[in-house]
């Protein structure tokens, strides 16, 4: 009976995703390889070396693998509120008793040995996320229900914050796109992502500028659904023709921006207490929406400043400015981009060739075979090795889409969704900060960049989607 499972699970195995990994993962040690070779460090099995050390991590990654898949799938959404438990307990721990590394305080340490409890903290959260999800009684339509997915990404973001580790704690971001899979309000997600738009803003525009586009955009939108009724038509009217001739004077005339902006306020002000007493009048819904719309935006682009300069630290706020063009140190917090933008920028289309990237091998580019393993690609494999690499990460990503969909199991369906999307915001992010598309956060280039914790998490939290899509046909959970 026992013979008779395993051929069962070797035969639903999906193949296609496990080949995948592996063409990743050698390509991933190949890269390592070059990107820290030395003459005199040549051979491929030297453990004193970094390639030597991941070639020690592939192995036991592959009898990770092995237990993840002989683990009976039932196992992993029974006890997935256990090792969410655990991982908020690893990540507690590293708080107390953890080693501070490039400012971070998040590494266990035993001798050599480190571990990073917030890689696998990934797992246990996706997990968690899928087991709520998947119960029978949860909907978006209950309040009840977004404060307990809150509470699950929020606690471990929360200590992870706490650990210096700003990078890790966005990756939890990533769940919107698997509450938007299962159902979450459609205005919450686009509004999430007007709010990160707004934030974008808010550090490039003037703020007394933007809080008047702002307000011409909130009013603009009453006209839309304000009706018939003249007299809130005049005054809406009157209030966009405020609006625009305070932009307009604003980005004219600076000296006439305070007067402009001074007058505009008055005018918002009593536009306010005509939607108040509108909807108490008629009970146009719309009023008050606008009124709190309008007010809660502007409390959030005058608290972007504040979060700025007292919540994110100097070079968090540096590489920010640095990413906006605001700065433009590239001997100081702008280095690694420069530097990076050149590596990859010097491989043209087909590249240097293998071990003759000359802006990897004399380590220009700080973090070369970790968080900036993307340059040695570019520099010594050009952009034709690029498109190989993303066309490798689309596949794997849209493959685990494509099964999360035929999945009879909500359990399994979520968690895989969970899984692509950590995936692509660990590529999308880890390349878009070495090409200066998105802020350096220091997160790894999945199956890439050098490192035990980050192969092993990534490892177990592809094989157990593995694991629960080969019994998608022989039962449901």
């Amino acid at each position: 009976m026992q013979q008779g499972r395993r051929n069962s699970l070797l035969a639903n195995i999906d193949w296609l995703i496990v080949i995948l990994y592996l063409v990743l993962v050698f390509m991933g040690w190949i890269n390592i390889y070059s990107a820290v070779y030395d003459d005199t460090h040549q051979s491929i099995l030297d453990t004193s070396c970094q390639y030597g050390k991941q070639l020690i991590w592939i192995g036991a990654a592959v009898l990770v693998i092995i237990i993840v898949l002989l683990i009976d799938s039932k196992f992993y959404s029974t006890f997935a509120y256990v090792m969410y438990g655990i991982g908020c307990v690893l990540l507690l721990s590293v708080l107390l008793f953890g080693r501070e590394v490039n400012g971070a305080k998040s590494w266990f340490e035993i001798g050599t040995f480190r571990m990073q409890p917030v890689e696998f903290a990934k797992i246990a959260v996706c997990l968690a996320m899928a087991r709520l999800m998947s119960s029978e009684d949860f909907s978006f339509k209950v309040v009840k229900n977004y404060f307990l997915a809150g509470l699950i990404l929020g606690i471990p973001m929360i200590m992870i914050l706490l650990q210096n580790d700003t990078g890790s704690a966005l990756v939890f971001c990533t769940f919107i796109f698997v509450m938007f899979r299962e159902g979450l309000n459609n205005i919450l997600f686009v509004a999430a992502f007007a709010l990160i738009f707004l934030f974008i803003l808010a550090l490039i525009v003037n703020i007394s500028l933007l809080m008047l586009i702002v307000g011409l955009l909130c009013v603009i939108g009453l006209v839309v659904v304000s009706g018939r009724n003249k007299f809130t038509r005049i005054v809406l009217y009157s209030a966009v023709v405020l609006s625009a001739v305070s932009v307009l004077l604003c980005t004219i005339s600076p000296e006439l921006a305070e007067m402009s902006i001074y007058f505009a306020m008055i005018g918002y002000a009593a536009m306010s207490l005509l939607m108040l007493v509108m909807f108490f009048i008629s009970k146009m819904k719309p009023m008050i929406f606008a009124m709190i719309l309008m007010v809660g935006m502007g409390g959030f682009v005058y608290s972007v400043d504040y979060i700025f300069n007292n919540v994110l630290q100097e070079h968090q706020r540096s590489r920010i400015m640095d990413l906006l063009g605001k700065n433009e140190d590239v001997l100081g917090t702008g280095y690694n981009v420069h530097q990076s933008k050149i590596a990859i920028g010097s491989g043209g289309f087909i590249g240097k060739g293998f071990l003759h990237g000359t802006q990897t091998k004399y380590k220009f580019v700080p973090e070369q075979s970790t968080d900036f393993i993307f340059c040695t690609i570019g520099e010594e494999w050009g952009l034709a090795g690029i498109t190989v690499i993303l066309v490798l990460f689309g596949a794997l990503i849209f493959r685990i889409i494509n099964k999360a969909e035929r999945q009879r199991s909500a359990f399994s369906r979520i968690y895989g969704y969970g899984v692509a999307s950590i995936l692509f915001f660990h590529v999308a992010i880890n390349i878009g900060m070495t090409i200066g598309l998105a802020p350096v956060v220091g997160i790894p280039l999945p199956f890439f960049s050098y490192g035990g914790s980050s192969l092993w998490a990534f490892t177990i939290l592809l094989f157990i989607f593995v694991r629960l899509d080969a019994d998608r046909l022989q039962v449901f959970r």
